[in-house]
């Protein structure tokens, strides 16, 4: 199954905040991070605020890392060769150090295959109904593609 994914994250390179994978149908995942981290003034300015704006089925308390990589595990395990479209690079590089949870472990999923879809004259933030909430621009990005095809 295909999957589209979005992050929030505290600047390039910073803290991972929020994760969103969105399904050409089915259940959608979105999960919150705790960190210690202060957010750049940008993030706390557009990002902090609406991190918890998601539909209730799917709110869910700040995750640690471990958590929520055991979360993003359960949520897959039923695919055999799930695809993850991102339009943003640094969105798979959240993503795959996620699957990370200590020195030579990581979690149990196999075969991902990961589709870079950069997107131009598209912004999936000007697009979605909450910009800058992972859940809401995965959605923009999803109906996006779904138009292109």
């Amino acid at each position: 199954m295909r999957y589209f994914l979005d992050t929030e994250y505290n600047g390039i390179g910073g803290a991972l905040l929020s994760l969103a994978l969105v399904p050409d149908d089915g259940d959608e995942l979105y999960l919150t991070f705790r960190t210690d981290e202060p957010p750049v003034e940008w993030v706390e300015r557009h990002v902090v605020p609406y991190l918890d704006s998601v539909p209730e089925q799917l709110s869910c308390p700040r995750l640690s890392r471990e958590d929520a990589a055991h979360a993003l595990e359960r949520y897959l395990r039923h695919d055999d060769e799930p695809l993850i479209v991102a339009d943003w690079p640094e969105d798979v590089a959240q993503f795959c150090n996620l699957m990370i949870t200590g020195p030579g472990d990581m979690v149990e999923l196999r075969h991902l295959t990961f589709r870079l879809t950069p997107m131009t004259n598209f912004s999936t933030a000007a697009n979605s109904k909450v910009p800058h909430n992972a859940l809401h621009d995965a959605r923009a990005l999803r109906d996006h593609f779904l138009t292109m095809e």
